[in-house]
């Protein structure tokens, strides 16, 4: 399935569960030593790049956040020989000045998750630490920013987003610590997403769509599904204009730094190495493997 040419991969959040631009749209189910995705990988041309779709919660959104197999996610499109990654989320706002339907591209993360033994590939016999200060790749985040303010779009190029586990919304007393310690957007489901494709030497950025104001602004109706769902075929849409946009002008080699983060990350000496390990990481480990 692997073409000349690295593939994007484009995870679509809330509302955003195809992409109906993709030509010679074919399925493809893949298995992984995680598990499985969160469902069929949908494969097509767009603007003559190949791209691979992958809806985050499955489509008709039968997946929780906290049941997210991010590593098969990942993983799955690592195997497809995906380099840049595209992430779409909904996210709620943290401040005033990033309202409903904006669009945030963060540069930083904050990690508010439980279950972080689940968002490495490494272990077992192979010891990896990743440099992770600039989590957002900077080039593929500025490429989207360009094409949200060709398209008209609000945009805030840079900001935090806080990473909180769910599924229930936060309470009042968690937004205003949140908002108080200076975090832009919270939500659910990126940051593991992110920390997983700097180790599989993928480029990745998150297109955060706001949806509400969290509960932090008594004056707003707290968070619902139901606010949260009145903006999100807008926000959709949004998303849907930026990455046609945007895809033609991702480079075709993957060159990027973030390409290279195992150069600087892998301690195990290549001699310890489990075979078993080896195997299982192919994909990712595959230029530091002999023959």
């Amino acid at each position: 399935m692997n073409e000349t040419i690295p593939a994007i991969g484009i995870i679509g959040g809330s509302g955003l569960y195809q992409i109906e631009e993709l030509r010679d749209a074919t399925e493809h189910k893949v298995d992984t030593p995680f598990g499985t995705p969160s469902d069929v990988l949908v494969a097509g041309k767009l603007s003559g790049r190949q791209v691979y779709f992958l809806p985050r919660h499955g489509r008709g959104h039968r997946i929780l956040p906290h049941e997210i197999n991010h590593r098969a996610n990942i993983y799955a499109l690592r195997l497809l020989n995906v380099r840049w990654i595209i992430s779409v989320a909904a996210v709620g706002s943290l401040q005033e000045k990033y309202a409903p339907r904006d669009v945030v591209l963060p540069s930083q993360f904050y990690d508010r998750t439980s279950r972080r033994a689940a968002h490495t590939f490494f272990g077992e016999g192979i010891a990896a630490h990743v440099g992770f200060a600039e989590p957002i790749s900077a080039n593929l985040r500025n490429l989207i920013a360009e094409s949200a303010r060709f398209l008209g779009v609000t945009v805030h190029n840079g900001g935090i987003y806080v990473n909180m586990d769910g599924p229930a919304f936060s309470t009042r007393a968690e937004s205003e610590f949140n908002r108080r310690n200076g975090f832009d957007v919270i939500a659910m489901t990126n940051l593991p997403e992110a920390k997983l494709a700097r180790e599989a030497e993928i480029a990745f950025a998150t297109m955060a769509m706001i949806t509400d104001y969290d509960c932090w602004k008594v004056e707003e109706e707290p968070v619902s599904a139901q606010t949260v769902l009145s903006h999100l075929l807008a926000n959709a849409e949004t998303a849907r204009k930026v990455i046609v946009d945007v895809i033609p002008q991702i480079p075709t080699e993957p060159n990027w730094p973030e390409h290279f983060a195992l150069d600087t990350a892998l301690i195990t000496d290549r001699k310890l190495w489990p075979e078993a390990t080896v195997e299982k990481l192919r994909p990712i480990l595959e230029r530091f493997l002999d023959g």
